[in-house]
């Protein structure tokens, strides 16, 4: 049975993280297709708030957007600055 070193293991389990923490942007489109179609559906019905419902729908987006960018930070940082490593 071939051994493992420690520096192997952490590269192996740095990249697994990375995926998942992809994983989240699937949770950030749907957030921001949930968003973006409610508003468009809140504008069909009442078309004279179009300027409101669209200043936070940008609002909305730009908080969601963000969860969307901390996941890319973090993988960016365990793929290639890992300070384990």
């Amino acid at each position: 049975m071939t051994g493992f070193t420690g520096t192997e293991l952490i590269a192996a389990f740095s990249a697994l993280g990375a995926g998942l923490a992809m994983i989240a942007m699937t949770g950030v489109g749907i957030g921001i297709g949930y968003n973006a179609g409610k508003t468009v559906e809140s504008t069909a019905r009442q078309p004279e708030a179009q300027g409101t419902l669209l200043k936070l729908m940008l609002i909305g987006v730009a908080l969601t957007e963000t969860a969307g960018i901390f996941a890319l930070i973090i993988a960016i940082m365990l793929l290639f600055a890992n300070p384990l490593i």
